[in-house]
């Protein structure tokens, strides 16, 4: 039985939160009962903001996670301290290597550090390195499909997605190429 549970966390302005909304109507087109709950520091942009996304194939008792989280997703470092932690021995963390260069300090966990950033600006749009760590985390769990991700992207962004399907379909693409790239991916202990 699937019982997802992720956190997206960062920087307020990094789209942690639509990264979350992404996801909790993705895995709702999917079929399956979704759970959104954000969170935010006292100022949105630049200050810390995280969401958690529940998804499961049964009713979602309490949007609220706390602990056993399977798949935290990382923009920066202190979301790494905060959260790597909370992660299920086997969880998957999802790390920006752009601004995160420590090591994950559990060695029990799937690890992948990737310079989103830099590869949001090969895209043509810095904006979408949340959406690379998408396609990343849809490449390696493959929950969701990318079809009901895009339809997300509809729901979520509005009139606003016509111009961004292109740009998002690109960011998908090279988010779940990234993670078969070996220079990406830390060694194991």
């Amino acid at each position: 039985m699937l019982l997802e549970k992720i956190i997206c966390a960062g920087f307020g302005g990094q789209g942690v939160m639509s990264l979350g909304q992404l996801l909790a109507y993705g895995a709702m087109f999917d079929g399956y009962q979704v759970t959104w709950m954000p969170a935010y520091g006292p100022e949105m942009r630049g200050g810390t903001a995280y969401c958690g996304v529940v998804i499961s194939e049964t009713p979602v008792g309490s949007p609220l996670i706390t602990d056993d989280v399977s798949c935290a997703i990382v923009m920066n470092l202190p979301s790494l301290r905060k959260f790597e932690r909370k992660l299920i021995p086997g969880g998957l963390l999802l790390v920006n290597s752009s601004l995160v260069d420590q090591p994950p300090a559990r060695k029990d966990v799937l690890s992948f550090y990737l310079p989103v950033i830099e590869e949001a600006a090969m895209c043509g749009n810095q904006k979408m390195a949340n959406i690379i760590m998408l396609g990343s985390y849809l490449e390696l769990t493959g929950i969701i499909t990318r079809n009901n991700i895009l339809k997300a992207v509809k729901k979520v962004f509005g009139p606003k997605s016509k111009g961004l399907l292109t740009c998002v379909c690109d960011a998908l693409d090279r988010g779940a190429q990234l993670v078969h790239d070996d220079d990406f991916i830390p060694a194991a202990a």
